[in-house]
């Protein structure tokens, strides 16, 4: 018996080549501390079962749930300057730029898409919070302009997803120009008759509330969702005074008029058809598909009866 052979060589083998176990199968909710597997967790749209909470969702996963068959055409979006100010913090902002590419796998904060939403043609922007903190630059400036100028084209309702801790610092007084620029953008969008209706996520914050988060026609929050400008860590700060509990969620807004309405993600895309369509004038979603009726056969019945 070769020892080397039958046992050595086999236990070599087995060693290297051993499948390492995925260490992103479970995830802790971080409101309850329940452990979720991931694909209880992606069919429940990154939404805790056990406690509701809402944990972060990309803008391309997002759109798959909401669009038609998860079907949608991304928008171009014009390029900005790169590093206008040549900002240097810690490190580079290209390399933050880099790092976050690296990270999201996407191109910049802010994803654009057109599709359907209910047989009804919408354009939909989408803020990633992964993305450098979701933050308003001049892409995102340039993304809301391009989105409103597809909706006016297509004459179709234009749909915002926010999810921002503000403006973009390695961009300067250049960041702070976007909050005119989406306003001129969110205006268009109005006066083409055109529905805007925002949809506000954890968080949304800073610059981006003080301007097109807060233009919507309509206002829909997903539960708990800090909505603010300034933070309730510095407004308690600057007042010292202690805040009301639930201060600058979604459904305190809600209840002090802030806010239309508080809904959970699974229903979000019911939500929003029902909306446009009552903004658009248009008939109530038909659920499912009925075989058209057959005019022959009507008239024999009737002639029979």
């Amino acid at each position: 018996m070769n020892w080397i052979s039958n046992y050595v060589r086999p236990k070599i083998n087995s060693i290297f080549s051993r499948r390492e176990t995925p260490d992103n199968l479970w995830t802790k909710c971080p409101e309850c501390g329940t452990m979720l597997f991931h694909r209880e967790l992606t069919e429940a749209l990154n939404t805790c079962p056990s406690c509701n909470h809402h944990m972060h969702i990309s803008p391309r996963d997002r759109f798959e749930t909401i669009f038609d068959g998860g079907l949608f055409v991304e928008v171009d979006v014009p390029e900005p300057v790169s590093d206008p100010l040549q900002f240097k913090d810690q490190k580079k902002y290209p390399e933050r730029m880099r790092d976050a590419r690296k990270k999201t796998d996407e191109k910049e904060a802010m994803l654009v898409a057109e599709g359907d939403m209910g047989r009804m043609k919408v354009v939909c922007a989408g803020q990633d919070f992964s993305f450098m903190g979701g933050s308003m630059g001049m892409y995102v400036g340039n993304a809301i302009i391009a989105a409103a100028e597809r909706a006016v084209q297509l004459k179709a309702p234009l749909v915002l997803f926010s999810a921002a801790g503000g403006a973009r610092m390695q961009e300067g007084i250049l960041s702070l120009m976007q909050m005119p620029r989406t306003t001129v953008a969110v205006e268009m969008v109005k006066e083409a008759g055109l529905p805007y209706v925002v949809v506000l996520t954890h968080p949304t914050t800073g610059g981006v509330t003080a301007s097109y988060a807060m233009l919507g026609d309509v206002h829909i929050a997903e539960p708990n969702a800090l909505i603010c400008f300034a933070g309730p860590r510095v407004i308690e700060q600057t007042i010292r005074e202690k805040l009301p509990e639930g201060f600058q969620r979604s459904e305190y807004l809600l209840d002090h008029g802030v806010l239309d309405r508080v809904t959970h993600r699974k229903d979000m895309k019911n939500e929003l058809v029902t909306i446009l369509r009552m903004l658009t004038n248009k008939t109530p979603q038909v659920y499912g598909d009925l075989p058209k009726p057959d005019k022959t056969e009507a008239v024999e019945t009737e002639t029979t009866s």
